[in-house]
């Protein structure tokens, strides 16, 4: 297939990785509900064009167990292409989360998909809404 540069991003994920998947159980089945924090954090390394992102999720169900996963992602753009501050904050802080989230989501989903707990599917996120809390 042809490549297209029209539609192609111009931000590019380099490198994907777990730094962390914990899973502890704390008891058997539970009819609580999964309850889940969401953090991002952004870096960039110092006078190059490479950005670190990093999303980690702390989960629980109460009194059956804890989980943490911590997901880093590392992303470029295309040297040819300028942008301005404010457009390249907005990809860098809200595009990447996008593309990182179906990797966060099927990991919970792993994780949980074992003997005796019950399956946890993250939903789809507002990730404008996200960021503003």
């Amino acid at each position: 297939m042809a490549e297209n540069k029209q539609v192609r991003s111009t931000l590019h994920l380099d490198r994907l990785l777990f730094e962390k998947i914990e899973f502890k159980r704390l008891g058997f089945a539970s009819k609580k509900e999964f309850e889940g924090k969401i953090q991002s954090s952004v870096s960039q390394k110092q006078g190059t064009d490479i950005y670190r992102v990093t999303l980690e999720l702390d989960g629980n169900k109460p009194d059956e167990y804890h989980l943490e996963i911590c997901l880093t992602g590392y992303f470029s753009f295309e040297p040819e292409e300028d942008f301005s501050d404010e457009q390249r904050d907005a990809l860098i802080s809200k595009n990447t989360i996008a593309i990182m989230m179906p990797y966060l989501r099927s990991q919970v989903s792993l994780l949980t998909a074992q003997p005796g707990v019950e399956c946890v599917v993250l939903p789809a996120f507002n990730i404008n809404k996200m960021l503003e809390k």
